[in-house]
């Protein structure tokens, strides 16, 4: 029996897979003594502060670049020094960063120590898969890991501040930012922010391998219309506490010391400068004690909304709840002259100041400013072989299977591989979007992995077959902040004769496909949401010459793969995996990792399907199932003249090498009366001939309610590891918590009556059970 390397030391365990729990650290930083001794340090700090230098704590630009030695003389330097700078972003490196503390705390009046913000959204120089990638392997305890792992690095460079996590639910791939979150269900992505906040700060923020974490978009950034980014986003209350929030608490729940603002309107107002919901929802009903910052140029933006000149939309945004400003410097250009005139308080701004002081005493800065400013720990712990294997690891979990026919994999040790694609050889584009610590050059590509893991039992031929798009200009687009896509000038036709040449050598192609690392994150909206023609237009052509195609697809969000689903024996969606992408590909694809990751996103059979989620509502005209199941067209009912209802590929969808096969749910009380819990199981078996990890999903749906329900709802997960013809039961503890909603009045409770309990492999393939829980 073949054996696969599927229970890493990283796996999490299965009881706390099963309830969705992640292990919380005890933040020692939260004691009653420990707030006290921080109130009085910081009471003492802002009585000896004058107006300005408050002000200043709140703003917080961008470094730009300078060269180690020349902090002093820059004009960011010349404002740290007049104490007109709470914090800086985008500066990298040990040296450079501890000259400007250096400034703040030895010739500015006051000595208040700066924070150190980046993009720390997957990793640091060891790059993970993106968190699109990541939360596909529904593994808490992986994705905590990851994020501990980022802080250990950015903080032995220098960094105490990510903008991380990206919490921001969608349901439109169309939006390139479904790169940067975890998908379309808020029951996951809560467990994902809370895992990445956990992870980030551990139990003590003072320690030097822990940094602050910042929860965005804040909020409903992911519901921009027509999946353009920075766009309108217009939605119901209901649908904002049911549907979009719940990450976003979870995560605030979880201790976040920050929030950012986002870039659209909510309710008519930008959030930037919506009271409602930065003081009454994060800071009144969610209790939120952090500081909250804008997004870059935030406050400048709400000019172009229409909400006034500079001093207007600073003073709306102080006003609102916003803490400290991005670049814009519209509070440090406009806030004293609006308090003068009565249109903002001063004691608006002490409070503002106060919370990013309790910040900055909370990463222990007031005790030690140099303590992030440490190069032997750079050089020791940055890009360290064990982190580089975990990130293998992580990646090889992240990876979904998407399809397998004949079991062409795993791939056989032996014979002639033929590597075909635009991203075969490709090491710049393996970090993938918002990896902007990364050292590129340093990823391994998919052929070097290959070449490097099996190559001396298999002969590798390589040919590029396409460019990434035929149109240079597209590719430019597609390619940009250094991740080059090596394109070749030959026409079209003549790269892709090479490739058949080799493929008609080979006993299989591995052919990689899809994104490139740019065509998706921030500001990368698509309307089109296939692969690009001229890399269909190769595959077209090799499944001309009857050999067996396996494609290995890079991309940053969902596709429509109708075609491609088609003409492949197998897909392998490996997202972008990051620094050992290679390396972690070859694992699965020659089967020393059995892939177990499931789907947190819905892939559409069309664009024109989308928005296409899997916790949509009944119509009072829905398709019936059996037509639903045959595609068949139905008059006056709630389908398509021209495709069908359902997806490609649905939500919390993925295959292994091995088979799962499910028993009957069965409950423990199936009349359940008031608060007692109840217990759901099924047994599963694995019926195939290898070992390996299946992710056991609970969906419930509530059949009747005063507001209607959603078709189902996730509410459980549960990873178990069984051997090749094991059987295990599987429980599934549900309470009335788990039955709770806002109703229209935006009431959180439970209804009694009939829910049906679901547990299987996908969204779409269940077994069910009813249940008639009553008061």
């Amino acid at each position: 029996m073949k054996k696969f390397v599927i229970l890493a030391a990283l796996a999490l365990s299965p009881y706390f897979m099963a309830q969705g729990i992640v292990s919380k650290p005890v933040q020692s930083f939260q004691s009653a003594q420990y707030q006290s001794k921080k109130k009085i340090f910081v009471d003492n700090l802002i009585s000896k502060m004058t107006l300005d230098e408050k002000i200043g704590q709140l703003n917080l630009p961008s470094s730009g670049d300078f060269t180690t030695g020349q902090a002093q003389s820059s004009d960011i330097g010349k404002k740290v020094e007049q104490g007109l700078v709470g914090g800086l972003f985008n500066i990298k490196g040990v040296d450079k960063i501890r000259d400007v503390q250096k400034i703040a705390v030895e010739k500015s009046r006051l000595k208040i120590p700066m924070i150190f913000g980046m993009d720390v959204i997957h990793g640091y120089e060891t790059t993970f898969p993106i968190p699109l990638g990541i939360a596909s392997s529904w593994d808490m305890d992986l994705i905590q890991r990851s994020a501990q792992i980022a802080a250990q690095e950015s903080t032995a460079d220098g960094i105490n501040w990510t903008f991380s996590p990206m919490v921001d639910v969608s349901r439109d791939p169309r939006w390139g930012r479904v790169s940067e979150g975890s998908g379309e269900d808020p029951y996951l992505g809560s467990q994902i922010a809370k895992a990445m906040v956990y992870g980030y700060q551990g139990n003590d923020l003072s320690k030097k391998n822990t940094m602050l974490a910042c929860v965005k978009h804040f909020a409903l950034y992911g519901a921009g219309e027509a999946g353009r980014d920075y766009n309108t986003v217009d939605m119901s209350h209901v649908q904002m506490y049911n549907m979009y929030f719940p990450p976003y608490k979870a995560a605030v729940d979880a201790g976040a010391g920050s929030v950012m603002a986002s870039f659209n309107e909510v309710d008519g107002i930008p959030a930037t400068g919506n009271k409602w919901l930065m003081t009454d929802v994060l800071r009144k009903q969610w209790d939120f004690k952090g500081f909250v910052v804008t997004d870059y140029t935030g406050i400048n933006e709400m000019i172009d909304h229409g909400m006034g000149d500079l001093k207007q939309v600073s003073a709306l945004a102080m006003n609102a709840g916003i803490d400290m400003d991005m670049v814009g410097e519209g509070f440090l250009k406009t806030l004293k002259q609006s308090i003068s005139e009565g249109k903002v308080t001063e004691q608006t701004v002490t409070d503002a100041a106060r919370r990013i002081l309790e910040a900055k005493y909370d990463l222990g800065l007031f005790d030690d400013p140099y303590r992030y400013t440490d190069t032997k720990r750079a050089q020791k712990e940055v890009f360290s072989p064990k982190h580089l294997e975990a990130a293998k690891t992580i990646a090889s979990q992240s990876m979904v299977l998407m399809k397998n026919d004949k079991q062409v994999l795993p791939l056989k040790k032996s014979g002639t591989v033929a590597v075909i694609g635009p991203l075969a050889d490709n090491a710049m584009n393996m970090t993938g979007t918002w990896s902007v610590a990364a050292k590129h050059a340093n990823s391994i590509s998919l052929l070097r992995g290959l070449k490097e893991t099996v190559g001396k039992d298999v002969n590798f031929i390589f040919a590029k077959g396409s460019n990434v798009y035929e149109d240079a200009k597209m590719e430019e687009k597609a390619t940009m902040f250094g991740k080059d896509a090596g394109r070749d000038s030959r026409p079209a036709e003549e790269i892709r004769k090479e490739a058949l040449t080799i493929a008609n050598q080979a006993d299989v192609i591995v052919l990689a496909m899809g994104e490139s690392a740019e065509m998706s994150g921030e500001s990368s909206s698509r309307t089109d949401i296939g692969i690009p023609e001229t890399q269909k237009e190769l595959l077209r052509e090799l499944k001309k010459t009857g050999k067996p195609i396996v494609i290995v697809l890079f991309t940053g969000r969902p596709l429509v793969l109708t075609e491609e689903s088609q003409l492949a024996d197998a897909i392998l969606n490996v997202w972008f995996p990051g620094s050992m992408a290679g390396y972690a590909i070859s694992d699965v694809l020659y089967g020393k990792v059995n892939p177990s990751a499931k789907l947190p996103m819905t892939f559409p059979r069309s664009v024109g399907q989308v928005p296409l989620y899997y916790n949509s509502k009944n119509t009072g005209r829905p398709l019936s199932q059996e037509n639903t199941d045959k595609c068949t067209f139905e008059k006056f009912r709630s389908n398509y003249l021209d495709e069908c209802n359902t997806p490609l590929y649905p939500f919390g969808y993925g295959l292994s090498y091995t088979k799962f096969g499910y028993s009957d749910v069965s409950v423990s009380n199936a009349k359940p009366v008031g608060d007692t819990p109840i217990e759901a199981s099924v047994t599963l078996t694995n019926s195939g001939k290898y070992e390996g990890a299946e992710i056991v999903q609970l969906y419930i749906r509530d059949l009747v309610g005063s507001n209607t329900r959603p078709v189902k709802e996730l509410k459980g997960f549960q990873k178990v590891y069984l051997k090749a013809g094991e059987s295990k039961k599987v429980t599934f503890k549900i309470s009335p918590e788990d039955l709770k909603f806002f109703d229209n009045q935006l009431k959180y409770d439970w209804e009694a009556g009939d829910f049906d309990i679901m547990i299987g492999t996908s969204s779409s393939e269940v077994k069910t059970t009813r249940v008639n829980w009553s008061k």
